[in-house]
């Protein structure tokens, strides 16, 4: 496993984005590593500082503006045009504050999977390097490809107990036992295809373990997960960085 990447999670926590148990999740996380709670701590300040620094110069310039609109002096050069710019930003900070108060769509579990989860193509016999003549494998595929992902995991089952190094079909297994509700099981075949690590389904088994996660409720689990698809290069990563931003 990489190591996660804290980024996305400092700056929800920092901005009260997180829900109660992202937050709890998050602060023992903190209290486990110090130095994710310092970077936590430092860049809080520094938004702080940022903050409290465009706010001053802010009404600094407003102040000017009013003293000199008080003596009846128009002002010059290019204030004339920061009270142009001055009240588009209180315009724009209006606006703002009114999005603010609109909670984000957070996308529920079922949305999730309904919007990111499709089943793997089944590749043909050849192409997943297994014998054309396991007879096995091949009716675990026709069942497969007719959306039997039942009698597609008895088959898928007994080949994998044959041929245990077959990476693809515990892919596959993995997914006909998702389409069937039977999550502990597909769990069991992902990470067996993850932590064998020399094989070509590594990419798909991270990604359906996540979706995983989030149909059962891990909801912690899934976040680190997706994390670590979208801080790689899985071919999924894109899709993981999306679920990550709609993730309740």
């Amino acid at each position: 496993m990489k190591t996660i990447d804290f980024s996305y999670f400092i700056e929800r926590y920092n901005a009260g984005e997180m829900d109660e148990s992202e937050k709890l999740w998050f602060q023992k996380e903190m209290d486990g590593n110090p130095e994710l709670k310092a970077e936590t701590e430092l860049r809080r300040k520094t938004d702080e500082a940022l903050k409290k620094r465009d706010i001053i110069n802010l009404r600094e310039k407003l102040v000017l503006i009013e003293n000199q609109a008080k003596t009846g002096k128009p002002p010059r050069g290019p204030w004339r045009e920061f009270i142009r710019y001055a009240a588009a930003f209180a315009g724009v900070a209006v606006l703002a504050g009114g999005l603010l108060l609109i909670p984000k769509h957070r996308l529920s579990n079922d949305e999730i999977i309904d919007k990111f989860y499709s089943p793997y193509d089944a590749p043909a016999p050849s192409r997943a390097g297994t014998i054309v003549s396991n007879a096995d494998y091949n009716l675990a595929l026709e069942y497969y490809k007719v959306k039997d992902y039942r009698s597609a995991a008895v088959y898928f089952s007994k080949v994998i107990k044959d041929e245990p190094r077959n990476m693809n079909s515990w892919l596959m297994n993995g997914i006909s036992n998702f389409e069937v509700s039977n999550y502990p099981e597909a769990k069991s075949s992902f990470e067996t295809v993850i932590e064998d690590d020399n094989n070509l389904y590594i990419d798909h088994a991270q990604w359906y373990l996540g979706l995983c996660y989030i149909k059962t409720g891990e909801l912690e689990k899934a976040r680190q997960q997706m994390t670590v698809i979208g801080n790689s290069e899985n071919v999924h990563r894109k899709e993981a960085r999306k679920i990550l931003k709609g993730i309740k």
